[in-house]
């Protein structure tokens, strides 16, 4: 991988630790806050979604990390980097899903691209945690748009 692949791949490796970091913190709020008929079943799929993403946030720093690179920190650092509104507390459970969603498609089109430039640079690796990346995110984004109808 050339310097300048490795940069590319690792800065977009970068962005996709500050926005799974974004939608780990935006589902936690969800989960803490959802109230409705439908609370159970939305406390309980938000907890399991937050708990994947904080493992995956971790593969993605470990492979910045093989990479020769630092993982990014710090919560306002990465809230900055990430760029996403956050949820009102109050938020209906529909709202909650609806900002879940949105959250959700911004992560895919940054692993899409973080997947297209480890392609690029031959980095198989990278490509194979992004390409299983996109899969989680795209079933949750069907899950949580079946909810809604």
């Amino acid at each position: 991988m050339s310097d300048t692949s490795s940069t590319s791949v690792i800065d977009a490796l970068r962005q996709a630790v500050a926005d799974s970091y974004a939608l780990l913190g935006q589902t936690h709020i969800c989960h803490w806050n959802v109230r409705g008929p439908g609370f159970f079943a939305l406390h309980t799929a938000f907890e399991q979604q937050y708990t994947e993403l904080f493992t995956a946030v971790d593969e993605i720093a470990e492979r910045i990390r093989a990479l020769g690179s630092l993982a990014p920190g710090g919560l306002g650092n990465l809230a900055q980097m990430a760029g996403i509104d956050e949820i009102a507390e109050d938020a209906s459970a529909e709202e909650m899903v609806q900002h879940l969603i949105n959250v959700n498609q911004k992560l895919v089109a940054t692993l899409a691209k973080a997947r297209d430039l480890a392609g690029d640079a031959d980095d198989s690796q990278t490509e194979d945690l992004m390409i299983a990346r996109i899969q989680v995110h795209e079933k949750t984004i069907w899950m949580l748009k079946s909810y809604l109808g």
